[in-house]
């Protein structure tokens, strides 16, 4: 009988593990990345909240100037705002709802470098404030600069 209940222990252990280990890598955020911002921006941290609260884990660097990644990331200062972040190739600047980003690296498209949201439009992620909600769009841009509306925000 003692041997019954050792291998049932073990059993109970094993299984336990197993689900442990299910349960980690099912909350394992799926797409990973890094945002860089000023250091003293609390609307860039807000962002980075909303993308973790979504599935996507972004590791933070703080920069002064943000104007050479931008460049070398192919972003217009037409459609420039306060962080960039990169994630899985791709560039996403500005307050990009975490709903679109992931649908565009879901597309994987060929052509486009990344999404974009210029300035920071109230209501967009990380600009709430009580009911505001401005409309704006949220643009594909290519390596040449030329841009596509990927969606439409707060129509």
């Amino acid at each position: 009988m003692m041997k019954l209940t050792q291998h049932a222990s073990l059993v109970k252990t094993l299984a336990v593990a197993a689900l442990l280990t299910f349960t980690a890598s099912a909350n394992a955020a799926k797409y990973t990345g890094t945002n860089y911002q000023s250091p003293y921006c609390g609307c860039c941290k807000e962002w980075v909240k909303h993308m973790e609260e979504n599935g996507i884990e972004l590791d933070v660097v703080y920069e002064e100037n943000l104007t050479p990644l931008k460049i070398k990331l192919g972003i217009r200062p037409e459609y420039a705002s306060c962080h960039t972040a990169e994630i899985n190739g791709y560039a996403f600047e500005g307050h990009v709802p975490a709903n679109e980003v992931i649908r565009f690296l879901e597309s994987q498209p060929k052509r486009m470098k990344g999404l974009a949201v210029g300035g920071m439009p109230m209501g967009s992620p990380g600009m709430e404030y009580n009911d505001q909600k401005d409309p704006y769009n949220v643009l594909a841009f290519d390596k040449n600069g030329k841009t596509m509306v990927w969606s439409r925000e707060n129509q």
